[in-house]
């Protein structure tokens, strides 16, 4: 098995975007309650004495939407100064960061994952129900200018939506060290969606850019999956993360830490999660979570999307959507 040193941390379920891959359109999301969340000395707690005394060192703050999290820089500046944090990242969907950029960066945020679906902003409007791409594209600016590098764009790419924008978006990458990750579309949060749209492999966006533009083997490798390529001279990367046409299972370093405690060893095994938080307000101490979470790593499962009953069971379908796990 892979070394597993690396823990996506969901900071909040909720989301001020709604976007068609991750929530189903007129579907009713239970969004978990504020005191149902982890409190930042809780998430603190487990980070100091149970995760990096285990090993990990990357961490990577997701959500929903993480800006939402109230009290968000003092949260990011106490996990950048613990002892033991190599790492630290968030992905974002842009909409708060043109305020947020400076302040982040200035707590000790370094890398960023911003989520940009469309150069289009009737797409973007389509993609993710709201009609705010120009404020998106203010932090995306926001960010390069403060100084996050890589700074990395997720496009999630969806067949007869933005699948037509592919050597647009992957331009964006020959004149700013900018990281382009495009993302294969999976059914995790929209079933229906996927079911009538389908997906687009990686390999076929591959060979799309390499026909227009070129592309190399990129020389660069990140903490994630994604397969790096580089346009000839361009200051960024390309990466595609193709976890529905490849099993990458076998890379895998990481595991999943929702916003109310429960701890996911894959993205497609929900049943064989526990609960951090019930366990630390109950008064385990931090050797008692350790134990329990070494013990999760040594039955860390390698479930693809095509065995995905394994982490189901008879359902075929997940509770949660993309957006409340963490991604």
């Amino acid at each position: 098995m892979n070394t597993v040193d690396y823990l996506r941390i969901s900071l909040i379920d909720r989301c001020n975007f709604r976007c068609t891959y991750c929530m189903p359109e007129g579907a009713e999301v239970e969004y978990i309650q504020a005191q149902e969340s982890l409190t930042n000395g809780e998430l603190i707690t487990l980070l100091k004495e149970v995760f990096i005394p285990l090993g990990f060192k990357k961490f990577r703050l997701t959500g929903g939407e993480p800006l939402l999290r109230r009290d968000l820089v003092n949260l990011i500046e106490a996990i950048a100064n613990l002892s033991g944090v190599e790492d630290l990242s968030m992905t974002t969907n842009g909409f708060l960061l043109e305020d947020l950029a400076k302040p982040l960066y200035e707590a000790g945020l370094r890398r960023i994952n911003i989520s940009l679906d469309s150069l289009d902003r009737d797409v973007f409007r389509q993609i993710t129900g709201r009609n705010l791409w120009e404020k998106v594209w203010a932090g995306i600016l926001a960010a390069y200018e403060v100084g996050f590098d890589p700074l990395k764009l997720n496009v999630v790419v969806v067949p007869d939506v933005n699948d037509r924008e592919i050597l647009d978006l992957a331009a964006l990458s020959i004149d700013r060290r900018w990281h382009i990750r495009f993302i294969e579309f999976m059914p995790i949060g929209n079933d229906h969606l996927f079911t009538y749209k389908g997906w687009v492999d990686s390999a076929t966006l591959r060979q799309q850019i390499g026909d227009r533009y070129g592309l190399d083997a990129g020389k660069c490798k990140g903490n994630g999956p994604a397969d790096v390529f580089q346009i000839p001279n361009a200051k960024g990367t390309l990466g595609f993360i193709s976890q529905m046409s490849e099993c990458f299972c076998d890379r895998c370093n990481r595991m999943r830490l929702s916003a109310d405690g429960l701890l996911r060893p894959c993205l497609l095994n929900e049943l064989g999660q526990i609960d951090l938080k019930t366990s630390l307000r109950q008064g385990k101490d931090a050797a008692e979570l350790r134990i329990a979470v070494r013990e999760l790593l040594q039955l860390k499962d390698e479930i693809n999307f095509k065995e995905r009953d394994r982490g189901t069971g008879d359902r075929q379908s997940y509770f949660r959507t993309m957006s409340q796990i963490g991604g």
